[in-house]
């Protein structure tokens, strides 16, 4: 069984220390930092990416859900919070699990469990979800391979350990089990962009961008994250004529 890499970020000291004291007893995990200032945590985290972040989300100067959006996508986060009315919105940012403080170590346990089932399935099966073959991709959906034009993907959104491809003339979209990292690597990266944790869009099927940078796509809008901005800010910039 691999060793998970462990961060703790919470502006409570005993919080983190309750945290960092579960990490240590826990086999396989291994603590790499804690940080009680969010802004601190940013650089450490980009420079040493881990397994695993436990990210309170009620902090000063960046929430947690703010610092969600920075953190690597390899890093899956685990959430620990007082206000369970955030329990809706982390799913937003693909977080694994959602820890309610007063937390105990058996719910801290499961959470831990659910981040090795998906780090085992990721390394058993790296490939299994996806075939490449010329100007087409082929993703597993309900048990079968089903072979999609890339010319046709509007964009991908995530969701948890699950990914949907919205295609043009399909009401539903196409649930695979993959990560938005894989499918940042498997589609071009000159047709497609990443522009939020959980989006990534096919840029000629942009109809507008407003001045909040809104993506309009499809029957979607798609607000382009402060950790992606100047990327497609340079796109923007190469395509604006005059």
């Amino acid at each position: 069984m691999r060793t998970l890499t462990c961060m703790v970020v919470d502006d409570e000291p005993l919080a983190v220390k309750l945290l960092e004291s579960f990490v240590n007893k826990t086999p396989d995990l291994q603590l790499v930092a804690s940080f009680t200032d969010s802004v601190e945590a940013i650089s450490a985290i980009k420079s040493q990416p881990v397994d695993l972040l436990f990210l309170d989300i009620q902090m000063p100067d960046m929430n947690g859900m703010e610092l969600a959006h920075i953190v690597p996508p390899e890093t899956k986060i685990i959430f620990a919070t007082a206000f369970k009315e955030y329990a809706y919105e982390s799913y937003e940012v693909s977080a694994l699990d959602f820890l309610l403080k007063p937390i105990r170590y058996n719910k801290f346990l499961t959470a831990v469990e659910k981040a090795r089932q998906w780090y085992d399935r990721m390394e058993a099966e790296p490939e299994k979800n996806s075939i490449h073959q010329d100007d087409t991709i082929f993703i597993k959906v309900d048990g079968e391979f089903r072979q999609i034009p890339v010319a046709s993907i509007l964009y991908v959104s995530g969701m948890k350990d699950y990914v949907m491809f919205w295609i043009e003339g399909e009401r539903k979209a196409l649930i695979t089990h993959m990560t938005m990292k894989a499918v940042e690597d498997m589609l071009p990266a000159a047709q497609f962009m990443r522009v939020h944790r959980s989006y990534i869009v096919a840029l000629n099927k942009i109809r507008s961008i407003d001045r909040n940078d809104c993506i309009y796509i499809g029957e979607e809008i798609i607000h382009v994250t402060e950790a992606y901005r100047p990327q497609f800010q340079q796109f923007l910039s190469s395509r604006i004529s005059g």
